[in-house]
Order: structure tokens, then sequence, then C-alpha cells
């Protein structure tokens, strides 16, 4: 499953007439960690952006889920309940998911929602739908996604190393 990072970049905008405005532009980025999803940031807004800009905020998004088939010119934020009956209970509950969209209008993204749900055998329900701030998305391609994991894995091997000789000293 991907991880979803929301990161708001600052920087100094040329409006349609003429004028400078400083703007905060929130972009979805895939990365595996905070540091990762930062130097992800800086090095995708730098081929967009010309000028200085600044990364004001990050943080891991609810998002699970990213549709981009559509190449819509806009994003759409919807939040999915799936009913379910809890085993211990014996209650209806309902949990939610935060899916994104891209799409050309309102009734476009709830279409293809509705389209991918169809094949889900438990009851849904589109709970809300509403237009995102969202600017682009940026994926992880495949060689970037399995050189980051495999360095996070020797990361983790070196640190829990240290721990072991540390607790086999003491």
């Amino acid at each position: 499953m991907k991880t979803w990072f929301e990161c708001k970049a600052r920087y100094d905008k040329e409006q349609e007439n003429g004028n400078i405005k400083t703007v905060n532009e929130l972009y979805m980025i895939d990365a595996v960690t905070f540091t990762d999803s930062e130097e992800r940031i800086n090095k995708e807004l730098s081929e967009y952006i010309s000028g200085e800009f600044s990364i004001s905020k990050i943080s891991r998004s609810r998002i699970t889920e990213i549709i981009d088939d559509y190449n819509g010119e806009w994003w759409y934020k919807l939040k999915v309940g799936f009913k379910d009956i809890d085993q211990k209970s014996g209650k209806e509950k309902v949990s939610s998911e935060q899916v994104l969209i891209s799409a050309d209008n309102l009734k476009q993204a709830y279409e293809i929602m509705e389209e991918r749900l169809k094949t889900v055998l438990i009851p849904w329900t589109i709970q809300s739908i509403a237009e995102s701030p969202v600017m682009d998305v940026f994926y992880y391609t495949e060689a970037e996604f399995d050189t980051k994991q495999a360095n996070k894995k020797k990361i983790e091997s070196v640190e829990k190393e240290e721990v072991e000789e540390e607790e086999f000293e003491d």
C-alpha cells in the first residue's frame, strides 16, 4: 500500500494580470518517510517552479487511494463508507476511506468512484465529495520505490545490529 504525504509549497507566482502573488499550493507525493517526501517534493517542484520556493508543511495524508485514470482537470476528494458487521458485538459498523480522484467535474468524479465500487461485495456509500485544493500528484516510479525500500531495509538492519550490540555489552 502506498503512503501519501501532503506537501505545501510556498512561492511567488505570476498571476494572469501580471501581478506577483505569494501562494501556498498543496501537492500529494508518494514517499516512504517524511525525509523522503521532503527530498522528492523539492526535486519535483524545482522542475516546475522558477525561482525560490519553500516547503511550508509536510503531513501524512489520510488518502488511501488516488485514481488518476481519466486525466481530469481537477482533483476531488471523496469519503467512502463501507458497512460491515462487528464480529464481537454483532452490530453494524461503518469504516471510511478517503479517495482522491482526477476528474473534470463533481458528477464525473462520482461516476468514476461508483464504477470502481460496482465490484465491491459489501455495502458502501459515498458519504461526501468535494473539490480538493491539490495541484498535482507525484508518484514513485517502480525503480525509485525499489531503491528506497532497499535503502530503508539496510538502515533498519544496521540500527537493529547497533541495538543488539548495546544489549550484549550490558
